[in-house]
């Protein structure tokens, strides 16, 4: 019998293989082997129309429950977020929807108060960008930097998609840009480099899609004590696997999810354990990382 002719899957060339157990080793700041930051997405979504999470099965639009829903992230549920993280002393990354500095700028503020770093997240998650040709891609990306570094002072270092999606030019399009990392990739527990056209820089930081509210409680209906025993466990395992080598641990979290009372207590609980725990970590935001690895990792040579 004849073996079959050898067919090569397509690959998007962004990185090649590397197995985690041969990677340079190196230290995060002060010796630490373990970074740990929380992702908290500050999202906007249009009434009526465009796309937006499910608490329910939604009826025919206006669908005001799941837009109420989310909407009581921004009105309720972070500023529960934002005295729990005051209270443990946790630095975030804020993942933001550019349209929110028009809906809710004190929500906006609020973080930047205390110096947490602020990440392009689109205009809103009302639409993905996955869809887009790439002039509307790029514009929407431009819109988005344009109105943080107005807002902010500076533009953003890092990005991640609404949706987690991605067209075949995003990484391009992030690093002609200016950004300097990219959260929309889930594939390592290492920052490494990604290939983009005309030899750019552009580093993937670990954003996760199991410590994360949405695939956990939305999808897959996991009950609030058990989301943040999800937490717990994470981070203990990565604490002895980072012994051997540098890790980093994401928590993705949004307020119209985790900010809900009964589930918060949960968080709370999460979070404790991991506050209490900051000598033996570094607990920092996702920019923080992209910065540290930028500058002990080797950079790839164009694709």
């Amino acid at each position: 019998m004849m073996c079959p002719l050898h067919h090569s899957l397509a690959h998007h060339g962004r990185y090649d293989y590397t197995p985690i157990t041969r990677r340079p080793v190196y230290d995060w700041p002060n010796g630490r082997r373990l970074a740990v930051y929380l992702g908290l997405n500050l999202e906007h979504f249009a009434f009526g129309e465009g796309l937006g999470a499910e608490l329910a099965p939604g009826g025919p639009a206006p669908d005001v429950l799941n837009y109420a829903w989310r909407d009581y992230g921004n009105r309720v549920g972070v500023w529960r977020m934002l005295d729990l993280f005051e209270q443990l002393s946790l630095p975030a990354t804020v993942l933001l929807n550019s349209s929110l500095y028009d809906y809710c700028p004190e929500v906006v503020a609020a973080f930047r108060a205390r110096g947490d770093e602020i990440a392009g997240h689109g205009r809103s998650n009302a639409e993905r960008q996955s869809v887009l040709d790439e002039a509307e891609e790029a514009k929407l990306i431009a819109e988005t930097t344009a109105a943080i570094k107005r807002h902010e002072g500076r533009a953003p270092a890092g990005w991640l998609s609404p949706w987690i999606a991605e067209s075949r030019t995003t990484p391009d399009l992030l690093a002609e840009s200016g950004y300097r990392y990219t959260l929309n990739w889930c594939h390592d527990d290492q920052p490494g480099w990604m290939r983009t056209r005309g030899g750019g820089s552009l580093l993937s930081v670990p954003y996760p899609q199991e410590i994360n509210d949405i695939p956990a409680i939305v999808a897959r209906k996991i009950e609030a004590d058990a989301f943040a025993d999800m937490i717990v466990d994470n981070f203990e395992e990565m604490r002895l696997q980072a012994q051997n080598q540098p890790l980093v641990m994401g928590i993705a979290l949004h307020p119209y999810i985790v900010g809900q009372p009964f589930r918060l207590r949960h968080l709370r609980r999460a979070l404790a354990q991991i506050a209490r725990d900051r000598d033996d970590i570094w607990l920092c935001r996702a920019g923080d990382i992209a910065a540290h690895a930028a500058a002990v990792l080797p950079k790839h040579m164009p694709a």
